[in-house]
């Protein structure tokens, strides 16, 4: 019983066994390449595969999903000397998975030399400043090449990015340098924009204020000027009107006399010229108005001696005696003094005006 049982079970663990082995459950987004007897027989879809137990073998599991893979800086010399590292990011996708796996030993490492190779191929025609801003360019070119390389080992290149472009810290420095140097330099632009504005509308403002101030002193002036032309002309006429008599003028000339030294501005005083004119007028004014004022006798009488006085001169016994006419000089030679006085007068307010007083005394005497 025994003898028989044990074969038995010895067989149904076998079939087992070789189920198990015919049965390959592939998962999702997977291939698996199947080799029979070592040789490529078949690639097994997702889903539920039935092969041959041990004559079929599974050789590759390969995932066909978009895959990323990014290598480690590599040093790259650019056309003007400069060594360079630049690391960069591949994303991938295996479309044939028999390709992948019989048409290159490591696609990983093939794709990392390649790209090393194209990156110093191209990085090799450019300098360091078209390197760092022609990023753009180096990733098309750089999926041109390796699209067209990968595609017989049943993998396409989809995207192609340059992670990091690292110059040597010497050129860092200089670089630096060179943005300071180029942000200082549009500050000072901008800087000097703005004072030459500032400038501008200050001078624009002044010049605008100059012409309104002398626009208004130009008008001020004139209507003054009409003013006082207006006012001349008034005096002019009520004088003309009133038929004013010159000696009336000539003493009202000497009124003004003293009102000239009245300014505080005046450090000296000119007497005019015709001072002496003035006198002489206001003096005969005077003397004909002494002789108007005499009766009708006393002016006969004066007449009479006047006409001795002529005979006695003619024969050189008569002597002259004091009348009128001496009276009228004695007038004029008032009116000079006083007309003397008034100008010292004035000249002493004037002093005065320009002697300063100090505090706790009195004015300064004018004797």
């Amino acid at each position: 019983m025994d003898a028989i049982v044990i074969p038995i079970l010895v067989a149904a663990i076998v079939v087992i066994l070789l189920v198990a082995t015919s049965v390959r459950i592939v998962p999702q987004a997977r291939r698996y390449n199947i080799e029979r007897f070592g040789r490529y027989r078949r690639t097994l879809q997702p889903g539920l595969n039935l092969v041959l137990p041990v004559a079929d073998r599974v050789n590759t599991k390969l995932d066909v999903r978009e895959q990323v893979y990014s290598s480690d800086p590599r040093p790259v010399i650019t056309e003007d000397n400069l060594v360079v590292n630049i690391d960069t990011v591949l994303y991938y996708q295996i479309t044939d998975p028999r390709s992948a796996a019989y048409e290159v030993a490591d696609y990983l490492q093939a794709i990392d030399q390649l790209t090393v190779t194209t990156l110093r191929n191209v990085i090799g025609s450019m300098d360091l400043e078209e390197t760092l801003t022609s990023r753009e360019e180096i990733n098309t070119r750089l999926r041109t090449v390796l699209d067209d390389a990968t595609g017989k080992w049943g993998i396409r290149v989809n995207r192609v990015e340059i992670k990091a472009i690292d110059p040597p810290n010497t050129i860092k420095e200089a670089m630096e340098k060179q943005m300071r140097a180029e942000r200082d330099k549009r500050a000072a632009i901008l800087h000097a924009e703005g004072e030459r504005q500032a400038k501008i509308l200050t001078a624009e403002g002044t010049k605008q204020k100059d012409i309104l101030e002398a626009q208004g002193t130009q008008q001020a002036m004139i209507l003054r000027a009409d003013g006082e032309a207006k006012a001349v002309e008034r005096v002019f006429q009520a004088v003309h009107r009133n038929n004013a008599d010159p000696k009336i003028l000539a003493y009202k000339y000497l009124e003004t006399l003293p009102h000239l030294a009245k300014s505080e501005n005046n450090t000296f005083w000119v007497i005019p010229g015709e001072l002496t004119e003035a006198v002489r007028s206001v003096s005969s004014a005077f003397a004909d108005h002494s002789t108007m004022g005499l009766p009708k006798n006393v002016q006969a009488e004066e007449a009479a001696s006047g006409h001795a006085a002529d005979t006695a001169d003619d024969s050189g016994t008569q002597e002259i005696e004091p009348g009128p006419q001496n009276t009228a000089a004695a007038a004029a030679d008032e009116v000079a003094k006083q007309a003397a006085a008034a100008v010292n007068n004035a000249k002493a307010e004037a002093e005065a005006a320009r002697t300063p007083q100090v505090p706790g005394r009195g004015k300064p005497s004018t004797d």
